[in-house]
């Protein structure tokens, strides 16, 4: 497996369920700050709410990160590598378009985590909304914009 590329072996044993809750991960490309702009990280924001709309999926708590975001996300129909190259690919072109930048926005591929019924969702959404905390970019969370959850 020592000749894959990184972003293959996240593929790797990767499955879909509709109504499974995952825990989404993913890069800006190079890890470039671009959601340090609050009107760009409302643009991602956006298309997990298409999303949404489209009956794709549920978002449970989201965090856009300077650099990356988290996404805690009820599929509902589909595939996830479809869920997250439309929200990556849409969003490209939006916030390319509203920057003026050209190029990737995002790394390939992103890592995902299927969460368990057992598996305490409320304490997993605290601990994503609150990366800006631990990240030193806010003190208190309230004051850091770009975050929801259904349970705060």
């Amino acid at each position: 497996m020592a000749d894959l590329h990184a972003s293959h072996r996240l593929r790797i044993g990767r499955l879909s369920e509709p109504n499974r809750i995952y825990l989404i991960t993913t890069n800006t490309h190079k890890r470039l700050p671009i959601f340090d702009n609050f009107h760009l990280g409302r643009l991602v924001v956006w298309q997990f709410r298409i999303a949404q709309y489209q009956g794709l999926a549920n978002s449970l708590a989201w965090v856009i990160m300077p650099d990356h975001f988290h996404w805690i996300v009820e599929l509902r129909k589909g595939s996830l590598a479809d869920l997250i190259c439309q929200v990556k690919s849409k969003s490209t072109r939006t916030v390319n378009g509203a920057s003026g930048r050209k190029g990737r926005l995002w790394q390939e591929s992103f890592h995902d985590r299927a969460l368990r019924k057992e598996d305490d969702l409320v304490k997993m959404a605290r601990y994503v909304v609150a990366n800006p905390l631990r990240a030193g970019l806010v003190e208190r969370i309230g004051d850091y914009p770009l975050w929801d959850a259904i349970w705060v």
